[in-house]
């Protein structure tokens, strides 16, 4: 057994898996005192909360372990989500200038390396990341800011980085002086926290602020923005300063933050023991490479600062995209199930009873109008359209499993060919470099080698033997689905498809297997027993997909997404009419295609637009979002345990889908 951390913090002890991997100790619970084979005690910081364990670790002369969050945390503050980098420090605290700190080593010896790697500042200044990441671009509101602005940063009152620097209330109403007195009151401009914005705590400057007259960002902005408008930044100790330095914003403290002191800001508290001068590419290698430790917080495990650099860039690229979501006409599951795909930074998704009241709404207030697929009415004011994407659940949408991928397409849908879709324009203009197209055959391996497929359904079953024929899988679709009425030509039925290709492929095997969906009898699309007989040499109702492309030589469909996951598995695929996947040289096309389709893709270029630059992907386990890897792997492992709560409300989720479903297919409406 490896030795053993004392921990009082019941929020702490949540986070026992992290600090394990974060010390490689094993966290112990601490209740009354310490637990006896406790050779070091973790606490939060050097915050209030955490004054029992340090006086538990100070009483037994054990060591303490400062624990927080590093400083590239997560999208937004304060939601519940975990950490992608913490810090562990077995000497003091960065915040804490009072005493020396595990950071303030590190960065004394980055000062002595020569020619130190500057790769993690250039990393992080083509990231343009932050702590948190949720503040939104600029927009109009830089058409209000001052031309060469300096920026004065607030923060949260009581926050025990403040402290910490050495400073109080009184040194921030002296920054703001210094600010007004060098710049004046019309180029000053104040930065409120995002705490403060999201009214969980108060700040110092902000009344001060306003009874001025100065500008006053009271949003959350993405500061990176801030830094190419602003000509210098004033904080008392803000991650902020160091974020503008790395942008080359020349900074002034008024306090005593980690990176002060060092030469490379201007200071108003003078630190003796800080002597030595690192470069600026030496104090960012401290503390983003060497001092923080980086955590997958979706699966807790050991992580790396590029892994999260890539990870919440993906999300801050998604998070920033528009003005906020309003939907129309949507049920309460279908809501839930759309919510943490439309968050985003202009505000979570707002919801009306009615597509009509919803585009009012979208008129009114300059949102976005957000409707799922065509429906009977195509709404032609919708600014987004919304579709399951290529990966969706483990389970049928129509059992009231949540979908782990949507499409948001400001153009058409990827199964409509009739008009531009925000697939097609990806897949004709987006740039797939390099280091894309590698993680899009990365991607392509671990789906195949995890057998996935959209639903995840079916079971391992013995397949048939061929006797040395061709083998052809048909699969069958659901004759009223939307890629059937938009894409399908001469061929619309399983019946037609099925006649088709044995007229084809006279001698081939042709094994049939029917959509779940209408083998659970809840979608149209039967094909008659006769026809069963006269074209299919067999068909499977509960075998797995999967086994059945590995069993297949050539997929024939109509606009299927097996083809596609056929092409993942280096299947030939023939296409009897113009799915997305179609007409960009993979496929046999059948049917004639759209003219738009004119570039040539390669399967891992197909692979890079279908599954990582057009869906979007919440994490099924959490619900938060996630890149399309968190799919792919929580899809490919066994689930986790259920609490009792959370299987009741999935089996009633689970039987009311089921009563809704076979009520639309008992009375359909008319297209």
């Amino acid at each position: 057994m490896s030795d053993t951390l004392a921990i009082f913090s019941s929020g702490m002890w949540t986070l026992r898996p992290e600090i394990a991997l974060l010390t490689g100790m094993t966290p112990v619970r601490a209740r009354m005192g310490l637990a006896r084979e406790a050779k070091a005690v973790a606490g939060w910081g050097h915050k209030s909360t955490a004054d029992r364990a340090r006086r538990a670790a100070a009483a037994a002369g054990l060591p303490y372990a400062a624990v927080e969050d590093g400083f590239l945390r997560s999208i937004r503050p304060g939601t519940g989500t975990r950490s992608f980098s913490y810090v562990v420090d077995w000497t003091g605290i960065y915040y804490d200038a009072s005493a020396p700190s595990d950071l303030e080593r590190l960065i004394v010896e980055a000062a002595a390396e020569p020619g130190i790697s500057g790769d993690t500042l250039a990393l992080l200044r083509r990231a343009r990341l932050s702590k948190y990441n949720s503040g939104r671009r600029l927009g109009q509101v830089e058409q209000l800011l001052p031309k060469d602005f300096v920026l004065v940063v607030d923060q949260t009152d009581g926050d025990a980085s403040v402290a910490g620097a050495l400073a109080s209330a009184l040194t921030f109403d002296t920054m703001l002086q210094a600010a007004l007195d060098r710049f004046g009151s019309d180029r000053t401009v104040v930065k409120v926290h995002p705490d403060v914005t999201a009214g969980l705590k108060r700040g110092y400057l902000f009344d001060r602020a306003r009874d001025l007259g100065l500008a006053v960002l009271d949003r959350d902005v993405d500061p990176w923005d801030l830094f190419e408008r602003c000509e210098a930044v004033f904080t008392v100790s803000s991650l902020i300063g160091l974020e503008a330095l790395m942008a080359g914003v020349p900074v002034h403290c008024f306090g005593a933050p980690f990176y002060s002191g060092w030469g490379l800001t201007k200071d108003t508290v003078a630190l003796p023991r800080r002597t030595a001068r690192p470069t600026l590419a030496g104090l960012v290698e401290a503390a983003y490479g060497r001092y923080c430790r980086y955590i997958d917080p979706y699966f807790r495990e050991a992580s790396t600062l590029p892994n999260a650099v890539s990870t919440l860039s993906e999300l801050k690229a998604r998070f920033q995209s528009g003005p906020r979501f309003v939907t129309g006409g949507f049920s309460r599951w279908r809501i839930a199930a759309v919510e943490p795909f439309l968050d985003c930074a202009a505000g979570p998704p707002m919801h009306r009873r009615t597509i009509a009241e919803a585009e009012a709404e979208a008129k009114e207030g300059r949102l976005r109008l957000a409707v799922w697929g065509y429906g009977n009415d195509p709404v032609a004011s919708a600014s987004v359209r919304i579709e399951d994407g290529f990966l969706r659940s483990i389970g049928l949408g129509v059992e009231g499993a949540y979908p782990a991928s949507l499409v948001l397409d400001e153009y058409g849908l990827y199964y409509d060919p009739g008009r531009l879709s925000g697939f097609e324009a990806l897949a004709n203009g987006a740039v797939l470099d390099r280091v894309l197209l590698e993680r899009a055959a990365a991607l392509r391996a671990r789906i195949v080698a995890g057998r996935l497929s959209k639903y995840g359904v079916g079971r391992s079953l013995a397949l048939p033997g061929a006797s040395g024929r061709m083998r052809i899988l048909v699969p069958g679709q659901v004759e009223t689905d939307a890629s059937i009425r938009l894409g399908a030509m001469d061929v619309r039925t399983n019946t037609d498809l099925l006649k088709a290709v044995r007229r084809q492929h006279p001698d081939a095997f042709i094994l049939y297997k029917p959509h779940p969906d209408v083998v659970a009898g809840l979608r149209r699309g039967a094909v008659p027993k006769a026809v069963l007989e006269a074209t299919a040499d067999e068909a499977v109702l509960e075998a797995s997909i999967a086994d059945c492309l590995d069993w297949a030589d050539r997929v024939e469909t109509m606009t299927s997404l097996t083809g596609f996951e056929a092409l993942l598995r280096g299947k030939a695929v023939a296409v009897h009419g113009r799915p997305f996947y179609g007409g960009w040289g993979l496929t046999e096309d059948v049917a004639p295609m759209p003219d738009r389709r004119q570039r040539r893709l390669t399967l891992d270029e197909l692979v890079a637009v279908a599954l990582i630059l057009y869906p979007s992907y919440v994490d099924p386990f959490n619900r938060t979002p996630c890149p399309v890897e968190v799919v792919v792997r929580r899809l490919s492992e066994p689930p986790p345990v259920e609490t009792g709560a959370a299987r009741l409300e999935r089996l009633v989720r689970t039987l009311r889908a089921r009563i809704l479903n076979r009520i639309a297919v008992a009375f359909p409406q008319s297209d």
